[in-house]
């Protein structure tokens, strides 16, 4: 009678809305697009300068936490258990829900690792930089602690798993709904200690833009599509995304805030005849001012002077520079003799 029962529901899943399909790889294939310009922005300025560490460790088991809450869904893994009975793609188009779960996840778990690969910190013992401490980067000890949190979370979400799944599996609804519950309080505070930053800071440093541009309407419609698929029955999935798109509308409107305000007061300087139009964003407030790690010093100055006075700034504070996971301390040499007299 199960078996016929099962057959009966698989069904459902052969019966594919074309409507529903599009909408779901958009957001798929959306949501992957949306992480590359931070991914790539980190990578491009070489430092994870401006995020929160606190965002990125409430923000990566808070993924993980969804991830698996949709898993193990009754719906989920009735769905995945249908896949032995019908073809690819009705099984391909009926785990779409779960897949822009699991893309999530990948991508702001890269976050997390670029995080600490271009993490850079002050020495603690430093005593004369106590009060530069206060503005600059967090202690290399917090990121380690983000590290270690991160990884026992997933770690104890995999073994809970799996230790219900083989001796109590009627008990796993009970664990995807706590897993839920857990992702959604998370999310709920997960973008606090990056508004606090980004105020605090009073410019985006790292943090991307056009990345908040698609994900903030991407959110809502992301959550929509859920709703759509699992009922009020998943709330506790597609909740977590109505919550988060709101939090990050806030730091999106701050971020434009500040970037019109740095344009408003001159920052953005036209670049000289002849240089290329954009750098590393080194300074964490724009593309034409030079920073601590600018490999092309001679792009932003004028005279001779203006030059050395560019190189002995970046061989005075490349002195206290530390990056433990990104050997040497920064993009370019600061010892390097550049030339001011090549074309």
């Amino acid at each position: 009678m199960d078996i016929f029962q099962q057959d009966d529901t698989c069904d459902k899943l052969r019966e594919v809305s074309i409507i529903n399909l599009i909408v779901s790889i958009f957001i798929v294939v959306g949501m992957l697009v949306s992480y590359l310009p931070q991914h790539f922005r980190i990578i491009k300025r070489g430092t994870s300068e401006g995020i929160s560490p606190w965002f990125v460790l409430l923000g990566t088991t808070s993924a993980t936490s969804a991830f698996a809450n949709i898993l193990l869904l009754p719906q989920s893994r009735h769905d995945i258990a249908c896949c032995k009975n019908i073809e690819t793609f009705h099984c391909a188009a009926g785990l779409l829900g779960i897949a822009q779960l699991g893309v999530q996840w990948i991508c702001f778990s890269f976050i997390f690792v670029l995080f600490l690969v271009f993490f850079r910190y002050n020495p603690a013992e430093d005593p004369d930089h106590e009060e530069e401490l206060e503005e600059a980067q967090p202690r290399w000890q917090t990121a380690l602690m983000v590290a270690t949190i991160t990884l026992l979370h997933g770690l104890v979400v995999i073994v809970v798993t799996g230790i219900l799944t083989t001796v109590a599996p009627q008990h796993l609804g009970t664990w995807a709904a706590s897993l839920g519950v857990t992702a959604a309080l998370l999310a709920g505070v997960q973008y606090i200690p990056q508004i606090y930053t980004t105020y605090h800071l009073k410019h985006v440093g790292s943090l991307s833009i056009p990345m908040m541009c698609m994900q903030t309407p991407g959110g809502f419609l992301f959550a929509a599509s859920l709703a759509a698929r699992l009922g009020w029955a998943g709330w506790s999935s597609w909740g977590i995304f109505v919550l988060t798109a709101s939090m990050q509308g806030i730091l999106l409107y701050m971020a434009i805030y500040y970037e019109i305000q740095a344009r408003n007061r001159g920052l953005h300087r036209l670049p000289l005849e002849g240089q290329p139009g954009s750098h590393l964003y080194a300074n964490g407030f724009d593309d034409e001012t030079p920073g601590r790690f600018t490999s092309h010093p001679e792009h932003y100055a004028e005279t001779p002077e203006q030059l050395q006075s560019i190189i002995d700034r970046q061989e005075s504070e490349a002195a206290t520079e530390t990056a433990p996971l990104l050997k040497p301390g920064g993009i370019g040499d600061p010892h390097r003799n550049y030339d001011t007299n090549r074309g």
